[in-house]
């Protein structure tokens, strides 16, 4: 799925995500089952966990589908490079390719994708084929580490929907649409956001303009033993399964899963 004119402002939207907890409970799942060299990062979008895992030293290739998001991303990698140097064998290159069909040309040490990104692949097939490329693509013994969002998350959406932000320079309208019968949410959001010269004082409402955008967004779970069953069919082993960043298992209250599979 291509995030359009979104990816432009995906980053002042996802500013409360987030991100260091998923770059902890990476850290934490390697301290576990050994420190790789190699990470992809499937689903990257701006770069938001490849680059801080790259500062850290990890030699990171982060894949998304959105050309935009990823002229983001190395955007924002060349800042941060140029504000604080990666550690030792630290670096991120970026490559546009389905998560489907992802290709790096050598074998990964570890596999990562957060923030739902699976939750857009709407059929089973789809994330069958996703798993047996993935576990093609790592080296025995590599690790695949991916979050999801729950079937209770999804009716949460539901429930709780409509979502507003009004903001001074940024505002959307979120609404959702909920299919029970096949567990998938379409979002719709309405987003406006100020373009021109507000910095200026002056009263003149040309100065200052509103640009609207709007953007549908599809997501489907899973049932969490029928997600563990898909990656033992790619050949997946030591498939376990944890709970909303903690290394706990999950309950019927759990929204978002963390899956862990060994090749």
């Amino acid at each position: 799925m291509a995030y359009q004119q979104f990816s432009y402002l995906y980053d002042r939207l996802m500013e409360d995500m987030p991100y260091d907890d998923w770059v902890r409970f990476a850290r934490q799942c390697w301290d576990k089952y050994g420190s790789p060299r190699t990470v992809v990062d499937l689903g990257c979008g701006t770069g938001s966990t490849a680059i801080p895992l790259a500062k850290q030293g990890y030699e990171v290739i982060g894949i998304d589908l959105s050309e935009d998001m990823l002229a983001i991303a190395d955007q924002k990698a060349a800042a941060e490079q140029r504000r604080t140097p990666f550690l030792a064998g630290g670096s991120v290159q970026w490559l546009q390719q389905d998560m489907r069909e992802w290709d790096i040309g050598r074998p990964a040490d570890a596999v990562i994708s957060f923030c739902d990104c699976f939750n857009y692949l709407l059929e089973e097939d789809d994330w069958a084929q996703a798993f047996k490329r993935t576990y093609e693509g790592l080296a025995e013994g590599g690790v695949f580490l991916f979050d999801m969002h729950t079937p209770l998350q999804l009716h949460n959406y539901a429930e709780s929907q409509p979502f507003l932000l009004n903001e001074e320079d940024i505002a959307y309208i979120w609404t959702s649409d909920f299919d029970s019968s096949r567990c998938e949410i379409e979002h719709a959001l309405t987003i406006f956001f100020r373009e021109g010269d507000s910095e200026t004082g002056s009263d003149d409402a040309l100065t200052e303009r509103f640009q609207r955008i709007e953007e549908v967004h599809v997501q489907r779970a899973y049932p969490i033993v029928r997600v563990e069953e898909m990656l033992r069919r790619a050949g997946f082993r030591d498939i376990s399964c944890y709970a909303d960043f903690y290394w706990k298992k999950p309950s019927e209250d759990t929204e978002r899963a963390f899956f862990l599979a060994v090749k």
